[in-house]
């Protein structure tokens, strides 16, 4: 390992050596010509994250750094073909770490785990689709098998897999949101009445503060940064509150802004940067409210008081809640002072418009539905949710979770959704709640989910309790995966294992000699087209809709004529108006220049809550002590990383090179810890289940992070997250609060 000094800025010409490093690495000019046709609005949707597409698109590029590794992930020249899996068993392949696993390549064709030689063996799609078939029939009921899916597949894919498997009776559907943003839509949905975000990309033009809670664009969401350096530059306070210093919130150098390129001008990015304990968002946040609070007694006229009476209920309560609090707590709790929260205030009370964006750094917590109702309360303050330049902005992961959720990718579905399905298809939905992530592996270990089947991504690193999961995994009687490259889910599987290989996105879906278009919706709630230009990186490819409807085919033959809709999106899409009226005219809305934004309820101050009013919910700021020789941990992304996706072993923004396993810590900590510099370290968690979790061989990095706080990457630590370790009400798991100790090896 080499260390670095973090970087002051992102971007710049580290993030063009980088990117010319990955097309290099795994394909330069068939990358290079992808790059052109990605984000553009007759191409198709970058791989990577959800954040919108500008009005008007860059007609040359418009990708970031992290989008050219995600492109050039899936358009590599490299194969893991049937020669990979006859040179090497599933058991040694469980030795390598997720880089390796995943650098071998796309994967080519079906394979099916043969336990006699512990390999995988080619096998026909249509005896991959009869075995799922087999052995979904073989349960005894419906609610034993789990069907996950990841964020990356499309609103036509996922419709017709949440159908096909609706079809088959359970709603057992755990996907990423479970793991991510759930603490968002649930927050959001009790107090605004929608589990999106209230802003579009025109208002981060006109709010005159926005502020980043729990977030690092620099690395998870790059393009974002364009859209925070117009508005600093237009006079916008921007105000960060991180534990961690983050590179690309403080200075922005734009790769594609040729002149500042030359001269090295950087834009200022965070006006105000606090450093909050980790947990301590919500205290910081309540002691914003109730200084505001303070003030309007004081002098008056900073609360949108005709705006609280006219929209929201419960002002009264949630008023003398924040009056009660003791300021010594508060800030204790933070880990900031008074007067870093008053001057977080006072820049919210000067402001006309506020934005206010988060991520997981708010959702990962116990506390993290009562995070994302405290941001709420304190837009509602001032009436900032549907006017121009202001509202709630989470900042999504992957390309199409949010969409995924919207065509029926939930473990409970509204009653209106179902009813419709059911006339639609002319069929009976299940009504009972399933199973969420947390609850699946729960349910897996427990042998009582026995079918795993994953509409992409890799369940097994993605999740808490690494351990358990695994064992989950282990004891189904079939585990099924949708994907595009090897991974760690392929080799901890079950007793019965297929792998079946699907399209990317920047590939050429021909169906019937037909280019088809597939759709997702970004963050704030734009549904566009998206279609691939690539050949395929392999004949015997499948996109994820054919995949879906061939299980589906391959269940009820009799039912649905499956290849109708194989050969032709349109039609999926027009069963999907008839379920969702908000798609209405949806093939000729998708031939729109960038798309079309779906309707937001609360954006238009329309609240569909229990009150039928905006609610201001008051929630408990936890007392969150730390015995004497523990410290908090939060997992994180290294830059050269996509979710579980391990593009390389560098963290360049954060000063590392040629290593994961490390561990950032304040030098007070390291110090008073007896620890030095690059030493090892075991971590082993403390769970309220009494359960000891332990992970080995983190090496020491001093690093500008609160006393009593670390960091480390996922998904090296997701074995010390405890399955029970989750928030209240939206069972996400708490990686963002880890308790810890650490033991030099």
């Amino acid at each position: 390992m080499s260390t670095e000094s973090p970087k002051n800025f992102a971007g710049g010409w580290g993030a063009l050596k980088s990117s010319m490093k990955f097309l290099k690495r795994e394909g330069f000019v068939k990358g290079n010509k992808a790059l052109l046709k990605m984000n553009q609005q007759t191409g198709f949707d970058c791989p990577g994250c959800a954040w919108p597409d500008p009005k008007k698109p860059s007609k040359i590029a418009e990708y970031c750094e992290n989008g050219v590794k995600a492109l050039t992930y899936e358009s590599t020249h490299k194969r893991a073909s049937i020669a990979t899996f006859m040179k090497h068993s599933v058991t040694e392949m469980n030795t390598w770490d997720d880089f390796k696993l995943e650098d071998q390549g796309r994967l080519t064709e079906p394979f099916v785990y043969n336990p006699e030689t512990d390999k995988y063996d080619a096998i026909s799609w249509d005896a991959a689709f009869k075995l799922i078939a087999d052995e979904l029939k073989a349960l005894d009921n419906p609610d034993e098998a789990v069907f996950y899916t990841s964020g990356r597949t499309t609103n036509e894919a996922a419709f017709m897999y949440q159908l096909m498997i609706r079809m088959y009776g359970t709603n057992n559907f755990p996907d990423c949101s479970n793991l991510c943003h759930e603490s968002s839509g649930v927050g959001m949905a009790e107090t605004v009445g929608i589990g999106k975000g209230t802003v579009q990309i025109d208002d981060f033009e006109e709010a005159e503060a926005i502020f980043v809670i729990g977030q690092n664009p620099g690395t998870n969401h790059p393009r974002m940064l364009a859209e925070l350096q117009t508005a600093a530059r237009n006079g916008c306070k921007i105000v960060s509150f991180n534990p961690l210093k983050e590179a690309g919130l403080l200075n922005f150098l734009h790769p594609q802004d040729f002149g500042k390129m030359l001269s090295n001008t950087k834009t200022k990015i965070s006006s105000h940067y606090y450093q909050p304990r980790i947990g301590g968002d919500l205290a910081a946040m309540r002691g914003m409210i109730k200084y505001i609070l303070e003030q309007e007694e004081a002098k008056g006229g900073i609360l949108d008081k005709e705006f609280i009476e006219k929209h929201t209920s419960e002002f009264p309560e949630f008023e003398a809640k924040v009056k009660s609090e003791n300021w010594d707590f508060l800030v204790k709790q933070s880990g900031l002072t008074k007067e870093q929260i008053v001057e977080a205030a006072e820049i919210y009370i000067k402001s006309k418009a506020t934005i206010i964006c988060w991520a997981m750094g708010l959702t990962q917590h116990k506390h993290g539905v009562a995070n994302i109702q405290e941001v709420i309360s304190l837009l509602l303050l001032k009436g900032n949710i549907g006017r121009p330049g202001a509202g709630a902005c989470p900042v999504r992961g992957h390309s199409n979770v949010q969409g995924d959720r919207t065509v029926g990718i939930t473990e409970n579905p509204t009653e209106e959704f179902l009813s419709n399905l059911d006339k639609a298809f002319n069929m009976k939905s299940p009504r009972k709640h399933g199973y969420s992530a947390v609850h699946a592996i729960k349910a897996m270990a427990a042998g009582e989910a026995k079918v795993f089947f994953a509409m992409g991504g890799n369940f097994a690193a993605a999740t808490p309790d690494t351990e358990l999961t695994f064992k989950g995994l282990r004891k189904c009687n079939l585990t099924v995966h949708v994907s595009t490259h090897l991974n760690r889910s392929h080799v901890v599987h079950g007793k019965k294992a297929l792998i079946l290989p699907c399209l990317g996105r920047s590939e050429l879906d021909m169906q019937n000699g037909v280019r088809q278009k597939v759709t997702v919706e970004d963050s704030m709630s734009m549904v566009h087209a998206s279609s691939g230009s690539n050949l395929p990186a392999s004949k015997a490819l499948l996109s994820e809709t054919a995949i879906a409807c061939g299980i589906g085919k391959a269940l009820f033959p009799k039912d649905l004529e499956w290849d109708k809709y194989v050969a032709n999106y349109d039609l999926i899409r027009d069963k999907m108006e008839q379920v969702m009226p908000a798609f209405k005219g949806y093939n000729e809305k998708i031939k729109q220049p960038g798309g079309f934004h779906l309707r937001n309820s609360a954006a238009v101050r329309e609240w569909n809550t229990s009150t039928k009013k905006a609610r201001f919910i008051s929630n408990e700021v936890p007392d969150l002590p730390i015995d004497n020789g523990r410290i908090r941990l939060m997992t994180v992304r290294s830059h050269d990383q996509y979710n579980t996706t391990i593009y390389d072993y560098n963290d360049r923004y954060r000063g590392i090179k040629g290593e994961r396993m490390i561990i950032f810590m304040n030098k007070n900590d390291i110090s008073s810890l007896g620890l030095k510099e690059g030493d090892k370290l075991k971590l082993t968690s403390h769970a309220e289940d009494g359960k000891k979790r332990t992970a080995e061989g983190f090496k020491v990095v001093p690093y500008d992070i609160p006393e009593g706080c670390s960091s480390a990457y996922f998904p090296e630590t997701n074995v010390l997250v405890g399955i029970d370790e989750m928030a209240k009400k939206s069972h996400t798991p708490m990686s963002k609060f880890i308790e810890i100790t650490v033991d030099k090896m």
